[in-house]
């Protein structure tokens, strides 16, 4: 049939709209009709265009996308990969906290009955953890901005050429250090810098000494950078504060578990000025940038007209709240991304053992592997796990039918079959991911 002909044979939009007239009970009028003219205009460009339109008939094409606004877009998934700080997951999974209905005292003082800062909620809590006073903005990426527009907007940052990092998704340290205001001045290769690189930079133009740790990648071989202690002596003797980009930002320390990363409070003892980490990374919370360092920086920042722009909403201040005390009070395993990672191999293939014996008429097999951090922490640090491996006749499809479940699971294919990592399944998702393997894999 001619494009010309098809396009004719298009219902008019009273038609299609009188023919879903039994939706009005579901939906507004105004947005059916508002969704029948966009599918007809879609439809006669891929008539235009040459292509076949979608078999569905418009009235079910609507239909259908009217109903993605009945469900909401954001949803749970199980995940199955073993990846702990999934970054497209939203990195560390939340602990669980009941959502403040109605009002709540976010910027009021209960005790005066004034006007209070929406900051209090976690401030007490960072500096306990942190050993220096903080605030908290909407990102680590809002920090570094914060802390280089505050303190050197217009002047230098002496920084490594190879602490010039990407932080994810394109947005690079030089970047953001530049949308600052902030004049960036390296030193050093891409592979060593020696702290005479640091005092040689230093001007009357130099405002900050900035260290940024290298959370989502590592260099190996002939690399050299100055310790933290001898940029701080450095940092003194000329009158120049120390800021370092911590990213990870942990505060417990998991060398028992094969993780070796700085402890927050370690910086902060060690004589950093300022530090800034993540809240979603090992810290294991919600998406937020932490800063932390001397009392009178941190009234700086405060101050700063963008800390109002960048700052949080209040159930993100409920979430990281309650997970900062969490982690004062050691509730280790209400902290979902620490329980995951202290998991022990032998715990893990218990674990899957027991899982596999529920999948009946699905052919699997538990095997050793590897779990990783993931999240732009710990780069290349695994951790040793026992996972589920299923054969499916067409593994590309299982896992897509896996996908679109409900609730969805996101698994790892690997040498033509399906793996299941319970490193970050939670106790209570089990028998539903048993019952949708079962649905998606069964011979």
């Amino acid at each position: 049939m001619a494009a010309n002909e098809q396009l004719r044979e298009l219902p008019a939009v009273d038609q299609v709209v009188s023919a879903l007239s039994h939706l009005e009970q579901r939906f507004p009028r105004t947005l059916i009709v508002d969704e029948v003219r966009r599918v007809l205009q879609s439809t006669r460009e891929e008539i235009r265009a040459g292509k076949h339109p979608n078999s569905y008939s418009i009235e079910t094409r609507v239909e259908q996308n009217l109903a993605r606004f009945e469900t909401s877009s954001l949803r749970r998934v199980i995940n199955a990969t073993g990846v702990v700080l999934h970054t497209n997951l939203g990195r560390a999974p939340l602990a669980r906290f009941e959502p403040l209905f109605g009002y709540s005292n976010l910027e009021y003082d209960l005790t005066r009955g004034t006007r209070g800062k929406r900051d209090v909620h976690a401030a007490e809590l960072i500096e306990r953890l942190a050993g220096a006073p903080g605030i908290a903005v909407n990102n680590n990426a809002a920090a570094i901005y914060l802390a280089l527009n505050e303190l050197a907007a217009g002047f230098e940052v002496v920084v490594s050429r190879g602490e010039l990092i990407e932080i994810g998704d394109g947005f690079r340290i030089p970047d953001i250090m530049q949308r600052s205001g902030a004049v960036l001045r390296e030193i050093g290769t891409t592979n060593r810098t020696r702290i005479e690189d640091y005092s040689e930079a230093i001007n009357d133009r130099t405002r900050l000494l900035l260290r940024v740790h290298p959370s989502n990648f590592r260099m190996e071989g002939f690399t050299a950078r100055p310790e933290l202690r001898e940029l701080v002596a450095l940092g003194k003797e000329r009158g120049i504060p120390v800021y370092e980009d911590l990213g990870s930002g942990c505060m417990v320390d998991l060398r028992p578990f094969g993780i070796d990363e700085p402890l927050v409070a370690d910086s902060i003892r060690a004589g950093a000025n300022l530090v800034s980490f993540s809240g979603d990374k090992l810290l294991g919370g919600p998406q937020a940038g932490i800063l932390a360092g001397e009392r009178a920086l941190i009234a700086r920042l405060r101050r700063n007209p963008m800390f109002r722009a960048l700052r949080l909403d209040k159930l993100i201040y409920q979430a990281l709240e309650t997970t900062l005390r969490n982690l004062l009070l050691e509730r280790w395993d209400q902290i979902p991304a620490l329980r995951m990672i202290s998991q022990s191999s032998g715990e893990l293939r218990a674990r899957a053992e027991r899982v596999k014996g529920w999948l009946d008429g699905v052919q699997s097999t538990v095997v050793e592997g590897n779990s990783p951090i993931g999240g732009g922490s710990t780069p290349e640090r695994l951790l040793p796990s026992w996972l589920i491996a299923v054969e499916c006749a067409d593994v590309v499809q299982a896992e897509r039918r896996c996908r679109k479940s409900k609730p969805p699971v996101v698994a790892r294919i690997e040498d033509g079959k399906l793996l299941f990592d319970l490193r970050t399944v939670f106790r209570w998702e089990e028998q539903e991911l048993v019952r949708i393997i079962r649905e998606s894999c069964a011979a």
